[in-house]
């Protein structure tokens, strides 16, 4: 499984997300601080979920990167998340 199939994963089984988006941006930051010559550490997380309902933007975007936290131990560098209810 692939870093982005294990974002869709940790994503869909924390939030069960209504949509959810995930793109691999690596090959955008190429050369960059944090960018690996393999990909996988730049990605952009489009969600839309009930659980968010109520819930500030920010404390949308601290629930999407604590789930994640193992990605970001593991290589995931830069994360940009747009989520909403």
């Amino acid at each position: 499984m692939n870093r982005s199939e294990r974002i869709r994963q940790i994503l869909t089984d924390a939030f069960q997300p209504e949509a959810l988006d995930v793109v691999d941006d690596s090959h955008k930051h190429a050369g960059h601080s944090g960018a690996r010559p393999e990909g996988e550490t730049h990605y952009t997380v489009v969600i839309s979920a009930s659980s968010f309902e109520g819930v500030s933007r920010v404390a949308r975007q601290r629930a999407v990167m604590d789930v994640l936290k193992p990605e970001f131990e593991t290589g995931l560098h830069a994360l940009s998340i747009k989520a909403s209810s």
